[in-house]
C-alpha cells in the first residue's frame, strides 16, 4: 500500500527589499535595538537615585534630558550640595532651581553610587553605537539619492511641529531634507508621519512599491484593510486580521499620534493609504481638517433621515430661522 502524500502548510508569502534599502532597513533596525537596550539603563539608574532617595524623577521629566544627565553626572563627579546641582538646570526645565534642590537630599552610598556609574557607562556607550548607526544610514541615503540621479533641492520649509529633530533619540542628521532629496516628496507633510517615523517605514517597505499593485493590495499586505466576512447576504465580521509586522507597527503609532489632534486623518488604513500614494505616485498630501468630517457625517444622517421619512410616507421640511435669530 502506497504511504500517504505529507501534508505542506504553504508559506505566507514576505517581502524584502531590495539592494541597499535591505542595508538600511538593517541599520535602522540595529540602531532601534541598541536604543532598547540603552531603555533597560535607564530604569537602572533610576532605581540607583531612588536607592539614594534622590527623587530627581518626580522634578524633571527625563532624567536623560538636558538636566537630569548634568546632574547625575555632576554627582558621580563628587557634588554633593542639592543647590550646586539644582543650578546645572537647564533653562527649559519646568521645576525650579529650589525644587530640585529639595528633591536631591539624599544619602550618597558607595554601592549605590557603583551601580548608577555602571549604568550611565551602559546608557552612553549604547548611544555611542547607536551615533554609528546614524552615521551609516545618513551614508546610505545620500548613495541612493546619487543613484537616483535626480537633484530636488531643499525640502520645503516645516511648518508643522511633527517635524521637530530636537527630540530625545533623534538622528544626529536632518532626516527630513536626506529623505527629501532621496524621494523627491516629502512624506512628513502626512500628518503623524514625522521624519524618524517616515524613515523607519522607508526603510521596511523600501521606495519602490510596485510589488503592491494597488494601495488596496498595500493595506491588506499591512494587515490594515478589514477582513469581511459576509455569509447569506449578512456582515458577520470586519476585523483586520493580526499583523505583528513592524511597518504596520509603525503605522498603528502614527494614527494613535494623530488621534490626538484635529486633523482629518486617524487611522492607520487612511495614512498607510497616503504613503503608498505620495512614494509611488508622488502625490501630494492636504489636510482638509476635522470639520470636513464633521460636515460629512452631517450630510450622511441628514440624508438617512430623508430616505426614512419617504419609506413613511412623509417628507422632511428645514426650520425657518427665527427672526432675529442667530443663523449658525
Amino acid at each position: 500500500m502506497a504511504a500517504a502524500a505529507p501534508f505542506v502548510r504553504l508559506l505566507r508569502a514576505s517581502f524584502r527589499p531590495k539592494g541597499q534599502i535591505s542595508e538600511l532597513r538593517a541599520y535602522v533596525r540595529q540602531r532601534e535595538r541598541l536604543l532598547e537596550y540603552a531603555a533597560s539603563h535607564i530604569q537602572h539608574m533610576q532605581k540607583a537615585l531612588t536607592e539614594m532617595n534622590l527623587q530627581l524623577h518626580h522634578v524633571v521629566a527625563d532624567i536623560t534630558g538636558a538636566t537630569g544627565l548634568r546632574i547625575i553626572r555632576a554627582i558621580l563627579a563628587g557634588e554633593r550640595d542639592p543647590e550646586a546641582l539644582a543650578c546645572l538646570r537647564h533653562y527649559s526645565c519646568h521645576s525650579s532651581a529650589e525644587t530640585i534642590a529639595k528633591a536631591l537630599t539624599g544619602s550618597y552610598r558607595a554601592e549605590h553610587l557603583f551601580a548608577l556609574e555602571q549604568a550611565l557607562a551602559l546608557y552612553d556607550a549604547y548611544h555611542e553605537k547607536a551615533s554609528a548607526c546614524d552615521a551609516r544610514i545618513e551614508a546610505v541615503l545620500k548613495e541612493l539619492s546619487i543613484h537616483r540621479g535626480h537633484d530636488h533641492g531643499s525640502a520645503p520649509r516645516a511648518s508643522r511641529r511633527g517635524n521637530r529633530t530636537d527630540q530625545a533619540n533623534a538622528l544626529a542628521f536632518d532626516v527630513r531634507e536626506a529623505l527629501f532629496a532621496f524621494l523627491g516628496k516629502d512624506v512628513t507633510t502626512i500628518d503623524g508621519l514625522g521624519p524618524y517615523l517616515s524613515l523607519k517605514l522607508i526603510a521596511e517597505c523600501g521606495d519602490d512599491l510596485s510589488s503592491w499593485p494597488s494601495a488596496k493590495h498595500f493595506t491588506s499586505w499591512l494587515g490594515l484593510a478589514p477582513s469581511n466576512k459576509v455569509s447569506g447576504g449578512k456582515m458577520l465580521s470586519s476585523r483586520t486580521r493580526r499583523s505583528g509586522g513592524r511597518a504596520a507597527a509603525l503605522l498603528r503609532l502614527a494614527a494613535v499620534t494623530m488621534g490626538r489632534t484635529d486633523t482629518a486623518l486617524a487611522t492607520a488604513r487612511k495614512i498607510a493609504v497616503l504613503f503608498y500614494n505620495a512614494v509611488r505616485y508622488e502625490m501630494d498630501y492636504v489636510d482638509p481638517g476635522a470639520s470636513s468630517y464633521e460636515t460629512r457625517y452631517r450630510t450622511r444622517v441628514v440624508n438617512n433621515l430623508h430616505r426614512r421619512a419617504k419609506a413613511f410616507g412623509f417628507v422632511l421640511q428645514p426650520l425657518e430661522p427665527k427672526v432675529g435669530a442667530a443663523v449658525s
